[in-house]
């Protein structure tokens, strides 16, 4: 798992949206530098963080319960956290969860 891109760099402007571009798989042995990785998103988000999963190819019980933290720290900041672009499986995973109802999805 990596972070492509964080945009925009450094800190957020007021009105928009921070967006956290992620690649490769979110598993056991890439939950941790991912948690650490989307909480220096989170640090540096005014208002809306979004995480693009389109170009996650795996994601597992570990990755699933990292987004599910990253959402809690989140709503205590006051920062609206969504996902965006998951791929089918990715949408399946949400769904049979039932997180598909718990996340916001940016289009």
């Amino acid at each position: 798992m990596a972070i492509l891109e964080t945009v925009p760099a450094g800190r957020a402007g007021p009105s928009g949206p921070t967006i956290v571009h992620l690649s490769g798989e979110i598993d056991i042995f890439t939950s941790k530098a991912f948690r650490i990785q989307l909480l220096d998103a989170l640090r540096s988000c005014t208002n809306t963080l979004i995480i693009d999963l389109s170009k996650v190819s795996f994601c597992d019980a570990s990755g699933l319960a990292i987004l599910i933290g990253i959402q809690n720290r989140a709503r205590a900041m006051g920062i609206v956290l969504a996902l965006t672009e998951p791929r089918p499986y990715m949408s399946r995973l949400l769904h049979i969860t039932g997180l598909n109802r718990s996340f916001a999805m940016a289009t």
